[in-house]
């Protein structure tokens, strides 16, 4: 898979090469213009999807896992309405979970993220605000989202999270640099549940059933009584097909606190 540095590398180089051919042969402007376009295409791409490791290396899957088992993750909680509902079903199964945290909603529900804590689950940064200009913040108010929010979890439940997913899977240098100054690990998804977007949880169910296997990250999220309703149906499935959800510091064996 083709990486920033690598793509930047070539580019300079098809500059050099263009610019003397450009001098000595009279070489048409078209090829630069296809050139810029080309390299424009694979930083949109690469910025927007994370799974291609552009940017940065993050976690997305568990290749060549011995054991039946997948990593259940929420996006953007803790949320009053729906987290505790979440919470509740992964008790009734008996499966853990990773939440990645919101620095605003964790200073909102304190005591939502401790009731995660305490019932095993694993807790990681998602930003502070979620917001959506976050891909175009400089490196230092990155760092600075980061460290607000790994500063709130700090105080309420005394833990140093290193895991960390950017907001809408977004990645680029200045959150590259980000990452790589705070020391932390980044992880995607292999499996997208869409329970933000779609009305149908009975239509996500049947497309995530036949994608799912071993080793696999499921995205979802703890804020919305749909994403509710096909946690129940995962479980059950889960159940009956003896997959079991463990956090992703077990799958990965790397250390989530600092």
């Amino acid at each position: 898979m083709l990486k920033f540095k690598t793509v930047n590398i070539i580019s300079i180089t098809f500059l050099i090469v263009f610019l003397f051919l450009r001098i000595n042969y009279s070489i048409s402007n078209w090829w630069m213009i296809l050139f810029i376009f080309i390299w424009l295409t694979l930083t949109i791409i690469g910025s927007f999807h994370i799974r291609w490791n552009y940017f940065l290396k993050a976690n997305h899957k568990k290749h060549q896992i011995k054991n039946s088992v997948i990593a259940l993750t929420f996006d953007d909680g803790p949320n009053p309405d729906y987290t505790l509902k979440v919470l509740a079903l992964l008790k009734k199964h008996n499966v853990k979970a990773t939440f990645f945290c919101i620095g605003k909603n964790v200073e909102s529900n304190p005591e939502i993220l401790k009731e995660i804590v305490n019932d095993g689950h694993l807790i990681g940064n998602h930003s502070y605000n979620h917001q959506n200009s976050f891909g175009f913040l400089s490196t230092k108010k990155v760092i600075a989202e980061l460290e607000q929010t790994k500063k709130i979890i700090k105080s309420i439940v005394n833990l140093e999270v290193t895991f960390f997913r950017p907001p809408f899977g977004v990645t680029n240098p200045n959150i590259a640099k980000a990452v790589k100054k705070l020391n932390l690990s980044a992880f995607g998804w292999s499996v997208r549940t869409y329970d933000t977007m779609a009305k149908d949880p009975e239509n996500i169910y049947q497309k995530i059933i036949s994608k799912i296997k071993k080793g696999d990250i499921l995205l979802m999220h703890d804020s919305s009584e749909l994403s509710v309703a096909v946690l129940d149906k995962i479980l059950t499935y889960l159940d009956k097909y003896n997959l079991k959800s463990i956090t992703l510091d077990k799958m990965f064996n790397m250390k989530p606190y600092e």
